[in-house]
Protein backbone atom coordinates (compact mmCIF):
# COMPACT_ATOMS: atom_id res chain seq x y z
CA UNK A 1 0.00 0.00 0.00
CA UNK A 2 1.39 3.44 -0.88
CA UNK A 3 2.21 5.93 1.85
CA UNK A 4 -0.70 8.13 0.76
CA UNK A 5 -3.05 5.17 0.85
CA UNK A 6 -1.93 4.17 4.34
CA UNK A 7 -2.51 7.70 5.50
CA UNK A 8 -5.98 7.70 3.95
CA UNK A 9 -6.93 4.48 5.76
CA UNK A 10 -5.67 5.96 9.01
CA UNK A 11 -7.61 9.15 8.28
CA UNK A 12 -10.81 7.15 7.98
CA UNK A 13 -10.36 6.15 11.61
CA UNK A 14 -9.87 9.75 12.70
CA UNK A 15 -10.79 12.45 10.17
CA UNK A 16 -9.78 15.96 11.15
CA UNK A 17 -9.29 19.22 9.30
CA UNK A 18 -6.72 19.38 6.48
CA UNK A 19 -4.29 21.82 8.02
CA UNK A 20 -0.57 21.86 8.62
CA UNK A 21 0.42 19.42 11.39
CA UNK A 22 1.32 20.78 14.81
CA UNK A 23 4.23 19.35 16.80
CA UNK A 24 3.27 17.13 19.72
CA UNK A 25 4.91 19.47 22.21
CA UNK A 26 2.86 22.33 20.89
CA UNK A 27 -0.40 20.38 21.05
CA UNK A 28 -0.26 20.19 24.84
CA UNK A 29 1.07 23.68 25.50
CA UNK A 30 -1.38 26.21 26.98
CA UNK A 31 -1.23 29.92 27.61
CA UNK A 32 -1.29 31.35 31.11
CA UNK A 33 -4.86 31.53 32.37
CA UNK A 34 -6.38 34.41 34.36
CA UNK A 35 -6.70 34.12 38.09
CA UNK A 36 -9.59 32.08 39.51
CA UNK A 37 -12.86 33.97 39.59
CA UNK A 38 -11.83 36.20 36.66
CA UNK A 39 -13.65 34.24 33.95
CA UNK A 40 -14.62 36.07 30.79
CA UNK A 41 -18.38 36.42 30.33
CA UNK A 42 -19.93 35.38 27.02
CA UNK A 43 -22.95 37.62 26.49
CA UNK A 44 -24.07 37.05 22.89
CA UNK A 45 -23.57 34.54 20.07
CA UNK A 46 -24.74 34.89 16.46
CA UNK A 47 -24.34 33.46 12.97
CA UNK A 48 -24.03 35.55 9.84
CA UNK A 49 -24.25 34.53 6.18
CA UNK A 50 -21.81 36.09 3.70
CA UNK A 51 -21.35 35.39 -0.02
CA UNK A 52 -18.16 33.40 0.59
CA UNK A 53 -18.54 32.10 4.13
CA UNK A 54 -20.61 31.57 7.26
CA UNK A 55 -19.46 33.67 10.24
CA UNK A 56 -19.85 32.77 13.93
CA UNK A 57 -19.38 35.59 16.45
CA UNK A 58 -19.36 35.58 20.27
CA UNK A 59 -19.25 38.76 22.39
CA UNK A 60 -17.14 38.48 25.54
CA UNK A 61 -16.36 40.72 28.50
CA UNK A 62 -12.66 40.14 27.83
CA UNK A 63 -10.44 38.07 25.55
CA UNK A 64 -10.11 34.36 26.28
CA UNK A 65 -8.14 31.36 25.09
CA UNK A 66 -9.81 29.23 22.45
CA UNK A 67 -9.28 26.12 20.34
CA UNK A 68 -10.90 25.26 17.01
CA UNK A 69 -11.20 21.89 15.27
CA UNK A 70 -13.09 20.49 12.31
CA UNK A 71 -14.20 16.86 12.29
CA UNK A 72 -16.39 14.32 10.52
CA UNK A 73 -19.16 11.83 11.31
CA UNK A 74 -21.05 14.08 11.68
CA UNK A 75 -19.45 17.02 9.90
CA UNK A 76 -18.88 19.73 12.49
CA UNK A 77 -16.68 22.54 13.74
CA UNK A 78 -15.86 22.48 17.45
CA UNK A 79 -14.81 25.56 19.45
CA UNK A 80 -13.59 25.34 23.04
CA UNK A 81 -12.98 28.19 25.46
CA UNK A 82 -11.07 28.08 28.74
CA UNK A 83 -12.03 30.46 31.54
CA UNK A 84 -15.37 31.55 30.04
CA UNK A 85 -18.71 31.80 31.85
CA UNK A 86 -21.65 31.32 29.46
CA UNK A 87 -24.42 33.89 29.84
CA UNK A 88 -25.91 33.84 26.33
CA UNK A 89 -29.72 33.47 26.60
CA UNK A 90 -30.17 31.46 23.38
CA UNK A 91 -27.91 29.68 20.93
CA UNK A 92 -28.16 31.04 17.38
CA UNK A 93 -30.59 29.45 14.94
CA UNK A 94 -29.18 27.48 11.95
CA UNK A 95 -27.86 29.60 9.12
CA UNK A 96 -25.70 29.07 6.06
CA UNK A 97 -23.34 26.14 6.42
CA UNK A 98 -24.32 25.62 10.08
CA UNK A 99 -27.28 23.26 10.65
CA UNK A 100 -27.31 23.55 14.44
CA UNK A 101 -25.31 24.66 17.48
CA UNK A 102 -24.88 22.65 20.70
CA UNK A 103 -23.19 23.72 23.94
CA UNK A 104 -21.68 21.78 26.83
CA UNK A 105 -19.55 22.74 29.83
CA UNK A 106 -17.15 20.70 31.93
CA UNK A 107 -14.14 21.46 34.09
CA UNK A 108 -14.21 25.20 33.43
CA UNK A 109 -14.28 24.67 29.68
CA UNK A 110 -17.12 25.73 27.35
CA UNK A 111 -17.51 23.56 24.25
CA UNK A 112 -19.59 24.61 21.24
CA UNK A 113 -20.31 22.21 18.37
CA UNK A 114 -21.43 23.72 15.08
CA UNK A 115 -22.94 20.90 13.05
CA UNK A 116 -22.42 21.64 9.35
CA UNK A 117 -24.21 20.45 6.25
CA UNK A 118 -20.94 19.08 4.87
CA UNK A 119 -17.18 19.22 5.44
CA UNK A 120 -16.02 22.70 6.45
CA UNK A 121 -12.69 24.48 6.34
CA UNK A 122 -11.63 27.27 8.69
CA UNK A 123 -10.91 30.44 6.73
CA UNK A 124 -10.14 32.59 9.76
CA UNK A 125 -10.47 32.52 13.56
CA UNK A 126 -9.38 35.21 16.01
CA UNK A 127 -10.18 37.09 19.19
CA UNK A 128 -10.77 40.73 18.23
CA UNK A 129 -9.89 43.55 20.58
CA UNK A 130 -12.56 45.97 21.82
CA UNK A 131 -13.09 48.87 19.45
CA UNK A 132 -15.53 51.79 19.17
CA UNK A 133 -17.48 50.71 22.22
CA UNK A 134 -17.84 47.11 21.04
CA UNK A 135 -16.69 44.35 23.40
CA UNK A 136 -13.98 41.80 22.59
CA UNK A 137 -15.29 39.32 20.05
CA UNK A 138 -14.41 35.83 18.97
CA UNK A 139 -14.88 35.57 15.19
CA UNK A 140 -14.83 32.32 13.19
CA UNK A 141 -15.24 32.16 9.40
CA UNK A 142 -15.93 28.78 7.78
CA UNK A 143 -16.65 27.70 4.21
CA UNK A 144 -17.72 24.46 2.50
CA UNK A 145 -15.08 21.98 1.41
CA UNK A 146 -15.20 18.99 -0.92
CA UNK A 147 -15.37 15.82 1.21
CA UNK A 148 -12.74 14.00 -0.81
CA UNK A 149 -10.48 17.04 -0.77
CA UNK A 150 -10.97 17.14 3.01
CA UNK A 151 -9.84 13.54 3.33
CA UNK A 152 -7.01 13.65 0.81
CA UNK A 153 -5.53 16.86 2.27
CA UNK A 154 -5.78 15.42 5.76
CA UNK A 155 -3.96 12.31 4.63
CA UNK A 156 -1.18 14.41 3.14
CA UNK A 157 -0.88 16.51 6.30
CA UNK A 158 -1.27 13.73 8.87
CA UNK A 159 1.35 14.01 11.65
CA UNK A 160 3.64 11.10 12.32
CA UNK A 161 2.49 10.85 15.95
CA UNK A 162 -0.61 12.01 17.76
CA UNK A 163 -0.49 13.58 21.19
CA UNK A 164 -3.26 13.46 23.78
CA UNK A 165 -5.99 16.00 23.14
CA UNK A 166 -7.96 18.03 25.68
CA UNK A 167 -10.99 17.68 23.42
CA UNK A 168 -13.39 14.74 23.37
CA UNK A 169 -12.10 11.36 22.14
CA UNK A 170 -11.79 11.20 18.36
CA UNK A 171 -11.23 14.95 17.95
CA UNK A 172 -7.90 16.77 17.86
CA UNK A 173 -7.23 20.52 18.03
CA UNK A 174 -5.99 22.40 15.01
CA UNK A 175 -5.66 25.81 16.62
CA UNK A 176 -4.75 27.19 20.01
CA UNK A 177 -5.13 30.89 20.70
CA UNK A 178 -4.16 32.80 23.81
CA UNK A 179 -5.95 35.99 24.91
CA UNK A 180 -4.87 38.99 22.88
CA UNK A 181 -2.71 41.54 24.72
CA UNK A 182 -4.23 44.93 25.62
CA UNK A 183 -4.24 47.36 22.71
CA UNK A 184 -1.23 49.64 22.57
CA UNK A 185 -3.08 52.34 20.65
CA UNK A 186 -6.08 54.43 21.84
CA UNK A 187 -9.52 53.05 21.08
CA UNK A 188 -10.01 55.75 18.46
CA UNK A 189 -6.98 54.65 16.46
CA UNK A 190 -7.28 52.02 13.72
CA UNK A 191 -6.79 48.52 15.11
CA UNK A 192 -3.36 47.00 14.72
CA UNK A 193 -3.18 44.05 12.36
CA UNK A 194 -3.88 40.79 14.15
CA UNK A 195 -0.72 38.71 14.65
CA UNK A 196 -0.88 34.94 14.50
CA UNK A 197 -0.32 33.26 17.83
CA UNK A 198 2.74 31.07 18.26
CA UNK A 199 0.64 27.93 18.34
CA UNK A 200 -1.82 28.72 15.58
CA UNK A 201 -1.74 25.98 12.99
CA UNK A 202 -3.49 27.87 10.21
CA UNK A 203 -2.56 31.42 9.12
CA UNK A 204 -4.91 34.38 9.28
CA UNK A 205 -5.28 35.71 5.72
CA UNK A 206 -3.59 39.08 5.27
CA UNK A 207 -6.27 40.12 2.83
CA UNK A 208 -9.79 39.02 2.07
CA UNK A 209 -9.71 35.76 0.10
CA UNK A 210 -11.19 35.84 -3.39
CA UNK A 211 -14.84 34.96 -3.64
CA UNK A 212 -15.41 31.33 -4.62
CA UNK A 213 -17.32 30.52 -7.77
CA UNK A 214 -21.06 30.47 -7.43
CA UNK A 215 -22.59 26.98 -7.03
CA UNK A 216 -23.19 25.25 -10.35
CA UNK A 217 -26.62 23.68 -10.91
CA UNK A 218 -26.88 21.27 -13.85
CA UNK A 219 -30.42 20.80 -15.13
CA UNK A 220 -31.21 17.70 -17.18
CA UNK A 221 -34.35 17.92 -19.36
CA UNK A 222 -35.30 14.28 -19.88
CA UNK A 223 -35.43 12.62 -23.33
CA UNK A 224 -34.93 14.57 -26.57
CA UNK A 225 -34.37 14.03 -30.28
CA UNK A 226 -35.53 10.62 -31.45
CA UNK A 227 -36.53 9.80 -27.85
CA UNK A 228 -39.77 11.75 -27.24
CA UNK A 229 -40.52 10.18 -23.86
CA UNK A 230 -44.14 9.86 -22.79
CA UNK A 231 -46.93 11.41 -24.82
CA UNK A 232 -49.56 13.46 -23.01
CA UNK A 233 -53.27 12.94 -23.53
CA UNK A 234 -53.10 16.38 -25.16
CA UNK A 235 -50.56 15.08 -27.71
CA UNK A 236 -47.54 16.97 -26.34
CA UNK A 237 -44.35 14.98 -25.87
CA UNK A 238 -42.49 14.69 -22.56
CA UNK A 239 -39.25 15.96 -24.16
CA UNK A 240 -40.94 19.31 -24.94
CA UNK A 241 -42.29 19.75 -21.42
CA UNK A 242 -39.03 18.89 -19.67
CA UNK A 243 -37.07 21.32 -21.85
CA UNK A 244 -39.60 24.12 -21.27
CA UNK A 245 -39.41 23.66 -17.47
CA UNK A 246 -35.60 23.49 -17.54
CA UNK A 247 -35.34 26.72 -19.54
CA UNK A 248 -37.73 28.49 -17.15
CA UNK A 249 -35.84 27.18 -14.11
CA UNK A 250 -32.54 28.32 -15.61
CA UNK A 251 -33.99 31.80 -16.11
CA UNK A 252 -35.18 32.00 -12.50
CA UNK A 253 -31.97 30.59 -11.01
CA UNK A 254 -29.81 33.01 -12.97
CA UNK A 255 -32.07 35.90 -12.02
CA UNK A 256 -31.18 35.37 -8.34
CA UNK A 257 -27.52 36.11 -9.05
CA UNK A 258 -26.60 33.28 -6.67
CA UNK A 259 -25.97 30.39 -9.08
CA UNK A 260 -24.38 29.29 -12.30
CA UNK A 261 -26.58 27.04 -14.43
CA UNK A 262 -25.84 24.53 -17.18
CA UNK A 263 -28.21 22.27 -19.14
CA UNK A 264 -27.42 18.81 -20.48
CA UNK A 265 -29.41 19.87 -23.54
CA UNK A 266 -30.94 23.22 -24.50
CA UNK A 267 -32.58 22.06 -27.73
CA UNK A 268 -34.31 18.98 -29.15
CA UNK A 269 -31.36 16.57 -29.33
CA UNK A 270 -30.77 13.03 -28.07
CA UNK A 271 -28.14 12.55 -25.34
CA UNK A 272 -27.22 9.22 -23.81
CA UNK A 273 -28.01 8.85 -20.12
CA UNK A 274 -24.40 8.27 -19.07
CA UNK A 275 -23.30 11.27 -21.13
CA UNK A 276 -25.68 13.46 -19.12
CA UNK A 277 -24.01 12.31 -15.90
CA UNK A 278 -20.55 12.71 -17.41
CA UNK A 279 -21.33 16.30 -18.42
CA UNK A 280 -22.40 17.22 -14.89
CA UNK A 281 -19.26 15.67 -13.39
CA UNK A 282 -16.91 17.23 -15.95
CA UNK A 283 -18.34 20.67 -15.18
CA UNK A 284 -17.91 20.15 -11.42
CA UNK A 285 -21.64 20.37 -10.71
CA UNK A 286 -22.77 21.08 -7.16
CA UNK A 287 -26.27 19.74 -7.88
CA UNK A 288 -27.81 17.66 -10.68
CA UNK A 289 -31.58 17.88 -11.23
CA UNK A 290 -33.17 15.66 -13.87
CA UNK A 291 -36.68 16.63 -15.03
CA UNK A 292 -39.26 14.13 -16.27
CA UNK A 293 -43.02 13.61 -16.58
CA UNK A 294 -44.42 10.14 -16.00
CA UNK A 295 -47.14 8.13 -17.71
CA UNK A 296 -49.13 5.12 -16.53
CA UNK A 297 -51.94 2.91 -17.80
CA UNK A 298 -54.16 3.94 -14.86
CA UNK A 299 -55.52 7.38 -15.86
CA UNK A 300 -56.62 8.27 -12.30
CA UNK A 301 -53.04 8.50 -10.98
CA UNK A 302 -51.51 11.96 -10.75
CA UNK A 303 -49.01 13.96 -8.72
CA UNK A 304 -45.32 14.87 -8.44
CA UNK A 305 -42.63 12.59 -6.98
CA UNK A 306 -38.87 12.89 -6.38
CA UNK A 307 -36.37 10.05 -6.79
CA UNK A 308 -32.90 9.45 -5.40
CA UNK A 309 -30.65 6.50 -6.25
CA UNK A 310 -31.65 3.25 -4.57
CA UNK A 311 -29.31 1.34 -2.28
CA UNK A 312 -29.05 -1.61 -4.67
CA UNK A 313 -28.20 0.65 -7.59
CA UNK A 314 -25.64 2.42 -5.41
CA UNK A 315 -23.99 -0.92 -4.63
CA UNK A 316 -23.86 -1.89 -8.31
CA UNK A 317 -22.39 1.48 -9.24
CA UNK A 318 -19.75 1.24 -6.51
CA UNK A 319 -18.71 -2.18 -7.78
CA UNK A 320 -18.33 -0.84 -11.31
CA UNK A 321 -16.44 2.26 -10.20
CA UNK A 322 -14.06 0.16 -8.12
CA UNK A 323 -12.92 -1.81 -11.17
CA UNK A 324 -9.36 -0.81 -11.95
CA UNK A 325 -10.10 0.48 -15.47
CA UNK A 326 -12.63 2.95 -14.03
CA UNK A 327 -10.65 4.22 -11.05
CA UNK A 328 -8.87 7.09 -12.80
CA UNK A 329 -12.13 9.08 -13.02
CA UNK A 330 -14.26 7.32 -10.40
CA UNK A 331 -14.24 10.45 -8.23
CA UNK A 332 -13.65 13.86 -9.75
CA UNK A 333 -10.38 15.37 -8.55
CA UNK A 334 -8.98 12.12 -7.14
CA UNK A 335 -7.15 9.48 -9.21
CA UNK A 336 -7.56 6.09 -7.52
CA UNK A 337 -5.85 4.04 -10.23
CA UNK A 338 -2.68 3.58 -8.15
CA UNK A 339 -4.51 2.54 -4.99
CA UNK A 340 -5.45 -0.89 -3.79
CA UNK A 341 -8.96 -2.21 -4.22
CA UNK A 342 -9.53 -1.77 -0.47
CA UNK A 343 -8.59 1.92 -0.42
CA UNK A 344 -10.47 2.67 -3.67
CA UNK A 345 -13.61 1.00 -2.29
CA UNK A 346 -13.38 2.96 0.96
CA UNK A 347 -13.04 6.32 -0.80
CA UNK A 348 -15.79 5.55 -3.31
CA UNK A 349 -18.09 4.52 -0.46
CA UNK A 350 -17.28 7.74 1.41
CA UNK A 351 -18.11 9.85 -1.66
CA UNK A 352 -21.31 7.92 -2.36
CA UNK A 353 -22.58 8.16 1.21
CA UNK A 354 -22.04 11.91 1.31
CA UNK A 355 -23.69 12.43 -2.10
CA UNK A 356 -26.60 10.17 -1.14
CA UNK A 357 -27.21 12.04 2.11
CA UNK A 358 -27.12 15.38 0.29
CA UNK A 359 -29.43 14.02 -2.44
CA UNK A 360 -31.96 12.92 0.17
CA UNK A 361 -31.79 16.36 1.79
CA UNK A 362 -32.43 18.08 -1.54
CA UNK A 363 -35.29 15.68 -2.35
CA UNK A 364 -36.95 16.50 0.97
CA UNK A 365 -36.68 20.22 0.26
CA UNK A 366 -38.20 19.78 -3.21
CA UNK A 367 -41.20 17.91 -1.80
CA UNK A 368 -41.62 20.48 0.97
CA UNK A 369 -41.54 23.50 -1.39
CA UNK A 370 -43.45 22.03 -4.34
CA UNK A 371 -46.00 20.35 -2.09
CA UNK A 372 -47.37 23.84 -1.44
CA UNK A 373 -47.94 24.44 -5.15
CA UNK A 374 -48.79 21.13 -6.83
CA UNK A 375 -50.41 17.78 -6.11
CA UNK A 376 -48.01 15.14 -4.80
CA UNK A 377 -48.05 11.42 -5.42
CA UNK A 378 -48.64 9.38 -2.24
CA UNK A 379 -45.22 8.75 -0.63
CA UNK A 380 -43.56 11.25 -2.99
CA UNK A 381 -39.98 10.53 -1.79
CA UNK A 382 -38.85 7.46 -3.70
CA UNK A 383 -35.70 5.66 -4.87
CA UNK A 384 -34.85 3.76 -8.05
CA UNK A 385 -31.89 2.76 -10.20
CA UNK A 386 -32.08 5.63 -12.70
CA UNK A 387 -28.83 5.89 -14.67
CA UNK A 388 -28.81 9.69 -14.46
CA UNK A 389 -28.54 9.48 -10.66
CA UNK A 390 -25.36 7.40 -10.55
CA UNK A 391 -22.72 10.15 -10.16
CA UNK A 392 -20.87 9.20 -6.94
CA UNK A 393 -19.72 12.75 -6.24
CA UNK A 394 -22.67 14.96 -7.28
CA UNK A 395 -25.91 15.16 -5.24
CA UNK A 396 -28.62 14.20 -7.74
CA UNK A 397 -32.40 13.94 -7.87
CA UNK A 398 -34.89 13.00 -10.59
CA UNK A 399 -38.23 14.81 -10.48
CA UNK A 400 -41.33 13.28 -12.05
CA UNK A 401 -43.33 16.49 -12.38
CA UNK A 402 -46.67 14.77 -12.91
CA UNK A 403 -48.48 12.19 -15.05
CA UNK A 404 -49.05 12.97 -18.71
CA UNK A 405 -51.61 10.17 -18.69
CA UNK A 406 -53.79 12.26 -16.34
CA UNK A 407 -55.78 15.00 -18.08
CA UNK A 408 -55.30 17.61 -15.33
CA UNK A 409 -51.56 17.01 -14.88
CA UNK A 410 -51.07 17.10 -18.65
CA UNK A 411 -52.94 20.38 -18.94
CA UNK A 412 -50.96 21.95 -16.10
CA UNK A 413 -47.58 20.84 -17.45
CA UNK A 414 -48.33 22.44 -20.83
CA UNK A 415 -49.26 25.72 -19.08
CA UNK A 416 -46.56 28.42 -18.95
CA UNK A 417 -47.93 29.80 -15.65
CA UNK A 418 -47.76 26.35 -14.03
CA UNK A 419 -44.21 25.83 -15.27
CA UNK A 420 -43.25 29.15 -13.67
CA UNK A 421 -44.70 27.97 -10.34
CA UNK A 422 -42.84 24.68 -10.65
CA UNK A 423 -39.57 26.45 -11.39
CA UNK A 424 -40.10 28.90 -8.52
CA UNK A 425 -40.63 26.04 -6.08
CA UNK A 426 -37.49 24.32 -7.31
CA UNK A 427 -35.47 27.52 -6.91
CA UNK A 428 -36.73 27.78 -3.31
CA UNK A 429 -35.59 24.19 -2.72
CA UNK A 430 -32.14 24.99 -4.12
CA UNK A 431 -31.99 28.10 -1.92
CA UNK A 432 -32.87 25.97 1.07
CA UNK A 433 -30.19 23.42 0.17
CA UNK A 434 -27.50 26.10 0.12
CA UNK A 435 -28.85 27.85 3.22
CA UNK A 436 -30.07 30.83 1.22
CA UNK A 437 -33.80 30.57 1.78
CA UNK A 438 -35.51 33.92 2.07
CA UNK A 439 -38.16 34.56 4.71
Amino acid sequence: MSGWAAAVVAALLLVVSPVAPVAAAERTQTAAMPAAGAAALATDARLGLHPDKTRFVIDLSRAAEFRVVTAADPWRVVVEFDGVAWAVPELPAPKGLVRGVRRSEAGGRVRLELETSGPAKVLWADMLRPLDGRPPRFVLDIAPMDPLGFLAAQAAAMPSAAAPSPLAPGVQPVALRAPAPPPAAPATAPPAPSQPAALRSFPVPRSKPPLPQLPLIVLDPGHGGQDPGATAVTGVHEKEITLAVALEMRRQLQATGRYRVALTRDRDVFIKLRDRVARARSLGADLFISLHADSISRPGVRGLSVYTLSDKATDREAEMLAQRENRADAIVGLDLSAETAEVAAILIDLAQRDSRNQSLRLAGLVVDRLGREVALLPSPLRSAGFAVLTAPDVPSVLIEMGYLSHAKDAKLLTSASHRKRLAAGLVQAVDGYFGRARS
